[in-house]
Parts: structure tokens; C-alpha cells; sequence
């Protein structure tokens, strides 16, 4: 009996260890991000926070397809940091075809373990968007004969007696230069593609060894990728992407409403919504909604201008503007303080955004209306306040000097009188019979001092 049940034993671990062996290895997983148009502050949060999920969820590869006229400078940084700390290899893809992978986008494929492109998509004209006005205005020269790259031109003096320029594309190209080293690419085309600003179609690039593939679409590069090596972290990693499950990870709630807010125009004005709302809530305590709505924006302005490149000295001249027209309403200058407020304000929108990227500035468009409503606002509190001021006093201990009444009982001292359709204990100086009008002159708490009235 003891023989046979360490049989049946014996029988049944060998065929758990069969079953184990018969079943199938679970898929790779690939991750993919996409990315669209400027490289900004929304962009970077949902690709740093997707390749840590991926991280987290050990994906086998994470593929980044892009299609970008460049970006912010600070968000682009943030981006390769990232691809360069990950643990899972990042394929960089330059697509769908007509993609482009321009400024920003050149950096970031270079960073990328793997550089791919699409047909007819090209990359490069990495040179600081900020600096490009100050370049050589000299056109470039031809192609040499016998040239060994493509599109070779003269390098050119980059902002010639400008030392804040040179000194700024120089370190663009020295970091280029280093992801180049790091990823064995082509290290002089990338200080070209910042110096010169020279681009590359995809065919060339693969040509050049800029990039490692050159797929049609997606499959294709994952069949292309699959046991290529790749060198991470001092080991040789290889991958496996053949049956590979696709996963695509679309933008959340917080990436789409950072990218609305983090746009300048919209965050400028949420921030104006919030000040204004606080400022008229604390004019008129208890009236709950504006001060709601304004706490509201202004937490939100708050939240997409600490992403964005400002300037403190704009920011902090435009709240100087707005408490100096804000002013005007309680200490009436003859519209000093509005003025001053208005040119201060102005010039504080022009410099909030500290960019000349394409896109993140305040257009004139935007500033000049905002700055006039929010003078005219201004100088409406103005003349309402001093036309409140002119007014005679109609409430209050004041607004009875002056009034008129009529006595109910003989008077010789003290008695009753009707005033304002109230009884008050009135006193006067001289006998006054019943039925006469009177005046008050004076307040004394709950009595008033009356005399006789003249009808004058």
C-alpha cells in the first residue's frame, strides 16, 4: 500500500512538471506612447509617468512614436533624463509617414536605445529655437565634391558677437554630441544638426548610421527589433518582439487638462479670473461665487505657470498693475494709479513668458484687450466710488441731520415726535405746539434735538 501511494505520488509531481514545461511563456509586453505637436510641459508628464508604469509593469520594450516641431527646452531635458534612468529599452519612432522629428525631437531620438523612422519622415534643424534669429544670415555654402555626408554645408558662425548665443549652442552641442557618444550614432552630423541646423530625410539618416532602423510601421519595426542587442546598464539585453503584445497607453485626465491649461494664453487668463474673483469676493464678503470661481482659477493658473518657462519679474510687475488699478477704485488719484497700473501691467504680460519658442508667447492679440478691459473695469470702480462719495448720506446717524417731522404733543422741553414714519423722543429750546414741522439738528443716541422748521 505504502508502494503504490508513493507512485501515485511520484506520478502526479511528474505530470505537474510536464504541464509547467507544456505551458506557454507569457507574451512580451511593448508599451506605446504617443506624442503630437510641441514638445511641452504636458507632454513630458504623460511620458515620464507612462514609462514608469512601464517600468512598473515590466514591459520588454517602450516605443515612443513622435511627430514634433520641436519644444520646450526644460521639458525636453526632463524627457531624455527619463529614457536615459529607465530600465526598459525605449524605442524612439519617428511616424506615421510626412512625420517629422525636428529641435526637441532630434535630441530625443538620439537619447532613445533605438532610433527608427518611418518613410519620408526626416529629423534634425536642431538648433535653439530661441537663438535661431541671431544666427549667420549668410547663406550656406554648396556641397563640396566628393563630400562623404549628404547635404554638407559650411559650418557657420553662430551669432557672431554674441557671447550669451555662442555659449548657448555650444552646450546644445555638446550635449547632442554626448548622446551621440552613448548611443554610438553619428556624433558630427548631430553637432551639425545643431550648429548648422541641417536635417535628414529617413533614408539618409539610416545611411549615415543617425538612426539604427527605418520601418514602414509599427509591426514592422517590432519584427525588425526582434534579437537585436542592446547595451543597458552594463549588460547586453535581447529583444524579444516577435509575439510581442502592443500595448497603447492614451493620454489621462491630468495629461489633456494640462496640456489646455498649460497653454499661456489660457493659463494667463485663468490667472486674471482668479485675482479679480478674490479681489471683488474680498470687496463684498459674503457673496461666496466669485470667490469660488476665482479660487478655483487661480489654483489651476498656478498649477500650469509652474511648469511653464515664466519670468517673476513679469509676473510680479503684473500684480503690481492690478493692485495699482484695483487702487484707483478705493484712493481716487484722478486715474494716477490706473495709469501707472495699466503700463505696468502691460509690461509685465510681454515678459511673463520667458521664451521665443513659437507658440508660448502672449500675443499682442491677447494683451492688449485683457489690459484695456481691465482698465476700463478700474476706472469704472473709479468714478462709481466718487460719485458714492458726492452723494449725501442716506443711511446711518448722519442721514438724520436735517430730516423733517412732525411733533405729536405740546412740546415745552420734551416729547414725541414723528420722523421718517418712526417715533423718536425729541427736545428743543422754544415751546413748540402740536401739529408743527420741525428739523432736527442734532443726535443725542436715542433723542434728538429739534426746532421749529421754516420752510425754507
Amino acid at each position: 500500500m505504502a508502494d503504490l501511494l508513493r507512485f501515485l505520488s511520484r506520478l502526479a509531481l511528474f505530470a505537474c512538471l510536464m504541464l509547467m514545461l507544456a505551458a506557454p511563456a507569457s507574451a512580451a509586453i511593448v508599451r506605446v506612447l504617443t506624442v503630437q505637436g510641441a514638445i511641452s510641459p504636458a507632454s513630458a508628464d504623460y511620458l515620464l509617468r507612462g514609462m514608469a508604469k512601464a517600468a512598473e509593469d515590466k514591459a520588454h520594450l517602450i516605443v515612443i512614436e513622435m511627430d514634433t516641431p520641436g519644444g520646450l527646452d526644460t521639458s525636453m531635458r526632463d524627457i531624455i533624463k527619463a529614457i536615459l534612468a529607465s530600465p526598459v529599452p525605449v524605442a524612439t519612432y519617428v511616424s506615421p509617414q510626412g512625420a517629422r522629428a525636428a529641435s526637441a525631437g532630434t535630441y530625443i531620438l538620439y537619447a532613445s536605445h533605438i532610433a527608427a523612422m518611418a518613410p519620408a519622415t526626416n529629423l534634425g534643424a536642431a538648433t535653439p529655437v530661441e537663438l535661431a534669429p541671431g544666427s549667420s544670415d549668410k547663406p550656406a555654402a554648396p556641397d563640396k565634391p566628393g563630400s562623404s555626408q549628404p547635404g554638407a554645408t559650411k559650418p557657420a558662425d553662430t551669432a557672431p558677437g554674441d557671447p550669451r548665443m555662442r555659449k548657448a549652442v555650444h552646450d546644445a552641442a555638446a550635449y547632442i554630441r554626448g548622446l551621440a557618444e552613448l548611443r554610438g550614432r553619428n556624433v558630427d552630423w548631430a553637432e551639425r544638426a545643431v550648429r548648422e541646423a541641417v536635417s535628414l530625410p529617413a533614408t539618409e539618416a539610416l545611411e549615415l548610421k543617425v538612426i539604427d532602423v527605418v520601418a514602414a510601421d509599427l509591426g514592422d519595426l517590432l519584427k525588425q527589433l526582434h534579437g537585436r542587442a542592446i547595451r543597458m546598464n552594463g549588460q547586453t539585453l535581447t529583444l524579444d518582439t516577435a509575439n510581442a503584445v502592443v500595448e497603447r497607453v492614451q493620454p489621462d485626465w491630468r495629461s489633456r487638462l494640462l496640456a489646455v491649461i498649460g497653454d499661456p494664453g489660457i493659463a494667463y487668463i485663468l490667472m486674471l479670473l482668479g485675482i479679480y474673483g478674490l479681489i471683488y469676493e474680498f470687496a463684498n464678503p459674503g457673496m461666496l461665487f466669485p470667490g469660488v470661481v476665482g479660487g478655483i482659477c487661480l489654483l489651476l493658473a498656478l498649477f500650469a505657470l509652474q511648469v511653464l518657462p515664466i519670468s517673476y519679474a513679469g509676473l510680479a510687475l503684473m500684480l503690481l498693475g492690478i493692485v495699482l488699478m484695483t487702487s484707483e477704485a478705493f484712493v481716487p488719484s484722478f486715474g494716477a494709479l490706473g495709469l501707472g497700473g495699466l503700463i505696468a501691467f502691460v509690461i509685465g504680460s510681454v515678459m511673463l513668458i520667458d521664451t521665443d519658442l513659437p507658440g508660448y508667447g502672449l500675443p499682442w492679440a491677447l494683451i492688449v484687450p485683457v489690459a484695456v478691459a481691465s482698465a476700463l473695469f478700474s476706472f469704472f470702480i473709479a468714478s462709481m466710488a466718487l460719485r458714492a462719495r458726492r452723494r449725501p448720506v442716506v443711511t446711518g446717524a448722519e442721514e438724520m441731520l436735517g430730516a423733517r417731522g412732525e411733533v405729536l404733543e405740546d412740546i415745552e422741553r420734551e416729547g414725541w415726535a414723528r420722523v421718517h414714519g418712526e417715533l423718536w423722543r425729541v427736545r428743543s429750546r422754544v415751546p413748540i405746539p402740536r401739529g408743527t414741522l420741525v428739523r432736527v439738528h442734532a443726535r443725542h443716541d436715542l433723542v434728538l434735538d429739534v426746532e421749529p422748521w421754516q420752510g425754507e
